[in-house]
């Protein structure tokens, strides 16, 4: 071979350099990527500890008449929308779909018309006898019941099942949020729930749905072709189906 020729021998690329720098750079931009994941896996499971884990107001009840139906000073429907989606927490709104009284009279709506985004509807008439409504309201439902309460306020199970319903509907290793549509169904069921030995602590009268003006907000009520319709469908709701139940006699 030539001069010429050892030339064009040393001008070739080196191929095997060119392959180690590719991949050296492959590797490198791979373990950025990994450590970028990982960080921002780490920051988003610190918020979720944030806030499951952060810890709660003590349940102190507001002045005057929201006072007097147990409503909560702290987390209420001004301050809920930040104790929403906790892990430690379960969320239940307390009204009927359609309750017999005429909540119309005060300002409300018989109809459940909307719910707070993770709350579920379990009905407190359904619960235990209803006393004490506003006048104004009249009915009531009057059907079947897990429970009666005497006037005394002693409570008596109507089923062999009645207690572990609640137990399930209301776990007492979690903290309890209720609501209803003033805050009077929510009131009651912390009431019946502490007789049963339910931690009052761990349970806050959020108050109610009628005053709430959050970012959650379920609407069911609305209208279509004219006409008042509510979309029940939206609604997580359980069902206590009496008929499978074991009466206590």
């Amino acid at each position: 071979m030539s001069k010429s020729g050892r030339d064009e021998e040393g001008q070739k690329p080196n191929f095997a350099l060119y392959i180690a720098i590719t991949a050296l750079i492959v590797i490198g931009i791979g373990v950025g990527w990994s450590l970028f994941n990982n960080d921002r896996a780490q920051d988003e499971s610190s918020e979720v500890v944030e806030k499951t884990e952060s810890e709660l107001p003590a349940p102190e009840k507001s002045e005057g008449l929201r006072g007097e139906f147990g409503i909560d000073k702290n987390i209420n429907e001004e301050t809920i929308d930040k104790y929403l989606g906790r892990d430690d927490a379960v969320y239940r709104d307390m009204r009927m779909l359609k309750d017999p009284g005429n909540y119309e009279a005060i300002g409300g709506d018989s109809y459940l018309s909307g719910i707070v985004e993770g709350f579920e509807v379990v009905p407190y008439p359904y619960l235990v006898n209803v006393s004490g409504l506003p006048e104004e309201v009249g009915e009531t439902y009057t059907g079947k019941t897990l429970f009666t309460q005497d006037k005394s306020g002693n409570l008596t199970a109507n089923y062999k099942e009645s207690l572990q319903i609640l137990e399930d509907l209301f776990p007492k290793d979690k903290v309890i949020f209720l609501m209803c549509g003033g805050g009077g169904y929510a009131g009651m069921t912390k009431d019946m729930l502490v007789r049963l030995d339910w931690d009052e602590n761990k349970i806050y009268n959020v108050g109610g749905y009628w005053y709430y003006d959050g970012e959650n907000n379920v609407q069911v009520k609305t209208t279509r072709d004219g006409e008042t319709v509510y979309d029940f469908w939206k609604v997580p709701y359980h069902e206590i189906d009496f008929a499978a139940l074991h009466e206590i006699k």
